[in-house]
């Protein structure tokens, strides 16, 4: 018996998940490429996923930990610090290369069919690659200065489903916005830059409870990361659950999530155009 034909609209919806299991091959394809291609020209191979964000921790730690001597009670610094980019390395890895993959990948867009959301997608299995190494280091952190995992972390599962919920919803929105401008990949770091430091990642958001009016506090957590930062350390090291404030950040994770595929089914018909 012949296969059914495959049937190629421009106002296909992009919720034919039908399609995207169809193209399963070429995800996996496309997420295996990305890790092997990533530190092939490097001195020091996958060493460098490793580097960087024990640097990272050691820059915030040295700046919140030493001169800013922010409070994190009972727990070291540099802990509650490497759990926070536990959530945040994640998130700017799928955020980057999401946001700019639909131009990377031009040439195979334009010569051929396949959902086009496949591309961001598969950064985002990559991405767990990253935040596997960093769950690594906070493991170490842990063992060495004693700190328990705390019996929330059976709530982890759902900060992580938020937290790639988040990074491919800014990713899929990055990526359809930067086809029609493409000064949003210039955009891209200088975003990852500032969001490291206006999200709770080395220090308590309670510093932005306490310091900030009402009004700057609503606007504060609509980060989203906030609320996920927050619900990885009560998940992990069992410190405060999210504020209340958090159902605002909740709200705009849903937001996020429905706008972006939204403007990317808008814009998918004319991709290969426009790129």
């Amino acid at each position: 018996m012949s296969e059914k034909p495959l049937i190629i609209s421009s106002k296909s919806s992009l919720f034919q998940f039908r399609d995207l299991k169809a193209y399963k091959e070429l995800f996996w394809m496309l997420a295996w490429r990305d890790f092997k291609v990533r530190y092939a020209q490097t001195t020091v191979g996958i060493l460098w996923a490793f580097i960087q964000p024990i640097l990272t921790i050691a820059i915030l730690h040295v700046v919140f930990g030493k001169f800013v001597k922010v409070d994190t009670g009972n727990t070291p610094h540099m802990v509650f610090t490497a759990c926070g980019m536990m959530a945040w390395t994640y998130f700017s890895f799928v955020m980057t290369n999401a946001g700019s993959s639909i131009i990377s990948a031009q040439s195979m867009v334009k010569k051929i069919y396949f959902p086009r959301i496949i591309i961001p997608l598969s950064k985002a299995l990559v991405g767990l690659i990253d935040m596997a190494i960093t769950a690594t280091i906070l493991a170490g952190l842990m063992i060495y200065n004693q700190v328990s995992v705390s019996s929330n972390i059976v709530y982890l599962p759902l900060f992580l489903a938020l937290l790639m919920i988040t990074s491919l919803s800014i990713g899929i929105l990055f990526s359809a916005l930067s086809i029609r401008f493409r000064d949003i990949q210039y955009l891209i770091p200088f975003v990852v830059q500032l969001g490291l430091y206006i999200t709770p990642t080395a220090y308590p958001s309670s510093v932005a409870l306490n310091s900030l009016p009402q009004w700057a506090t609503i606007i504060y957590y609509l980060n989203p990361m906030a609320v996920i930062v927050e619900g990885f350390r009560w998940s992990i090291l069992g410190l405060a659950p999210p504020s209340i404030y958090s159902l605002i950040s909740f709200a705009m994770i849903a937001i996020l999530f429905a706008f972006s595929l939204y403007f990317f089914k808008k814009i998918d018909s004319k991709i290969a155009d426009l790129v």
